[in-house]
């Protein structure tokens, strides 16, 4: 493990410590290296859409927009192979909030959820991307498949 030391002005030390606290992280050490890999993830996915990833979209639309609802299944049914599950919740008579789960190729990711978000009477999405490294393929219980592991 390589350490390394920083200085901190007064100000920005105190705020920091107040996030390790409201974080609850246990020392210094784990919050920066939980920044740093956040910062790194961040910076990856933006330079290089190459990979693969995990992804949440999120967002809010008025299910009374017309053929809305329909248009964004539609979306969805068309791009079923990125799509690992779906979660929907109403939030008051007009505005509903849904939640997709999603693995694939990270250009992919982003193509499909820019067409949702474009979706007159779609409101505040936002796309929560995870580079992942894919394993090998393999089998067990009769099926063949590989695991996902969050990039470093």
């Amino acid at each position: 493990m390589d350490r390394f030391t920083i200085s901190l002005d007064e100000g920005l030390a105190v705020a920091f410590d107040e996030l390790i606290k409201e974080r609850r992280y246990s020392t210094r050490s784990e919050a920066v290296r939980d920044i740093l890999r956040t910062q790194l993830q961040q910076s990856r996915v933006k330079r290089d859409d190459r990979g693969a990833c995990v992804a949440n979209l999120s967002y809010v639309y008025n299910h009374h927009e017309r053929d809305l609802a329909e248009r964004l299944a539609s979306i969805q049914h068309s791009h079923h192979d990125l799509t690992i599950s779906e979660m929907h919740a109403h939030l008051d008579h007009e505005q509903c909030l849904e939640s997709v789960f999603l693995k694939g190729p990270i250009r992919r990711i982003r193509e499909f959820a820019d067409e949702i978000m474009a979706q007159r009477g779609v409101r505040h999405g936002h796309l929560n991307l995870i580079s992942v490294n894919l394993g090998k393929t393999h089998r067990h219980d009769g099926s063949v498949h590989r695991h996902l592991k969050p990039a470093d």
